[in-house]
C-alpha cells in the first residue's frame, strides 16, 4: 500500500509535470549539407509567452557569470571566440546561434524528463543555470568534441529563470562545421550525450527514445508508390506523395522528429549555403504553428503556443538568417560584419509587423516581355 505521504509526493510531482507541460514549447531542429559542403543548422522557436528575441553579439574577451540557486557565484569565464544569435527575455545568453569557428548551438524545451546536477557548495564555482550552457559553448568551443570532452568538467544546477517560468527543462544540441552534432540531456541528475548523425531534434522523451521510434517508419519513402494490379484492375496514386502516406502530421515531439528526420533527409539541398538555407526554412515551414492550432486544455489560461521566429545558421559562412512570427521576411546577420574584438556584447531589435514590398506597374507596358 502507498503511503499517504507518498500519495502526496506522487501528487505534487504530477502537478508540476502537468505546469511544466502546459508552457511546453514545439522547437524542431534539423541540419541540411549543401553540395559545396556547407553546414546548414535550422531551427523553429515555439512558445506560449512573448520571449521578446532579439540578435545578441558577443565579442571574444567578454565575461561571464554563472547563475546558482543560493547566489554565490557560479562559473566565470571570457568568451575565447565571438558569437552572434538570438536572445530571449532580455538577457545576454544565447537561445540560439553560431560562433566565429563554426559551432552552431540551441536549446530547447525538454519537460517531464530534465533532471539537473545536484551541486555541492564546493562545486558552485563549476556550476551554470540551464539557460546558460549555450552561451558557454558557443564562447568557448569550436567542436562538439570538445564540448563533449569539457562538459564533465561543469555542473548544470536546478536554478530558477523567473518566478513564473521557474526551473527550465531543456535540453540542447551542438553542430560543427565538419558535419558532426551532438545532443545533450540532463535526466536524473546525470549527463547524457549523444551523437546526432542525422542531425535532427524535438523535445520529450529523450532522444535515443526518438531514434529507436525512427524505426517504426522505415516504410516512408520520397519517392511514390507504383501502381498496383488486383484482379487486372490497376489502382494507382491518386497523387503525389505517396510513398510518405502515413507519415505523422501532428504537433508532438515524437511526430514531429519522424517528420523532421523524413523531409530534411529527401529535401534536395542546394549547391551552396545560401540554397541550402533557403530549402531550410521550407523544411521547417511545416513546423510552423499557427497560433491557436494548438490549445491547452479546458479551463487553462496558459498562452497559445506559436511559432515566434525560425532560425537558420551557416556554419561555414558565419551567418544567422532567421523570420519572425510577425514579419516573414527572412533577414540575416553576418558575424563577420561586426568587430570580434569590441568593447562589449551588442543587442539589435528585431520586433516589428510584417515587411510586405508592393509591386508597382512599370510606366512603360509594352516593356515587359511576353506572357509565353
Amino acid at each position: 500500500m502507498i503511503s499517504p505521504l507518498r500519495l502526496l509526493a506522487i501528487a505534487s510531482g504530477l502537478a508540476a509535470l502537468a505546469l511544466t507541460a502546459s508552457i511546453a514549447t514545439a522547437c524542431t531542429g534539423i541540419r541540411i549539407t549543401a553540395a559545396d559542403g556547407s553546414i546548414i543548422y535550422a531551427r523553429t522557436l515555439e512558445f506560449g509567452s512573448p520571449l521578446s528575441s532579439e540578435i545578441l553579439f558577443v565579442p571574444r574577451q567578454s565575461e561571464f557569470f554563472g547563475t546558482t540557486a543560493s547566489g554565490r557565484p557560479g562559473l566565470t569565464w571570457k568568451s575565447k571566440y565571438a558569437a552572434v544569435g538570438l536572445n530571449g527575455l532580455g538577457k545576454e545568453v544565447f537561445v540560439d546561434g553560431v560562433n566565429e569557428v563554426g559551432l552552431a548551438a540551441g536549446i530547447f524545451y525538454f519537460p517531464g524528463y530534465a533532471g539537473y546536477q545536484a551541486t555541492t557548495p564546493d562545486e558552485e564555482g563549476r556550476a551554470l543555470a540551464p539557460w546558460e550552457l549555450i552561451t558557454w559553448m558557443l564562447t568557448n568551443f569550436g567542436t562538439v568534441d570538445e564540448i563533449r570532452a569539457a562538459l564533465v568538467d561543469v555542473r548544470v544546477a536546478a536554478v530558477p529563470l523567473n518566478a513564473q517560468l521557474g526551473i527550465p527543462p531543456v535540453h540542447y544540441v551542438a553542430h560543427d562545421k565538419a558535419g558532426h552534432s551532438l545532443v545533450i540531456e540532463y535526466v536524473d541528475g546525470q549527463l547524457k550525450t549523444y551523437n546526432n548523425p542525422l542531425g535532427v531534434v524535438t523535445n520529450s522523451p529523450s532522444f535515443d527514445w526518438h531514434v529507436t521510434n525512427l524505426r517504426n517508419y522505415i516504410n516512408l519513402t520520397a519517392t511514390n508508390v507504383p501502381p498496383v494490379d488486383l484482379r487486372g484492375v490497376e489502382f494507382a496514386q491518386l497523387g503525389q506523395g505517396s510513398g510518405l502516406r502515413g507519415m505523422p502530421g501532428d504537433f508532438t515531439p515524437p511526430s514531429r522528429f519522424v517528420r523532421a528526420v523524413a523531409l530534411s533527409q529527401s529535401a534536395e539541398s542546394g549547391a551552396s549555403g545560401a540554397d541550402a538555407v533557403g530549402q531550410a526554412f521550407h523544411v521547417l515551414d511545416s513546423f510552423d504553428i499557427p497560433e491557436g492550432s494548438v490549445r491547452p486544455a479546458a479551463g487553462s489560461r496558459d498562452p497559445l503556443e506559436r511559432t515566434q521566429w525560425t532560425g537558420a545558421a551557416d556554419l561555414t559562412a558565419r551567418r544567422y538568417y532567421f523570420h519572425t512570427h510577425d514579419n516573414r521576411r527572412v533577414r540575416m546577420v553576418d558575424l563577420n560584419s561586426f568587430d570580434a574584438d569590441a568593447t562589449g556584447p551588442t543587442v539589435i531589435p528585431i520586433a516589428g509587423g510584417e515587411d510586405v514590398l508592393q509591386i508597382e506597374p512599370p510606366k512603360d507596358l509594352a516593356a515587359l516581355p511576353a506572357v509565353q
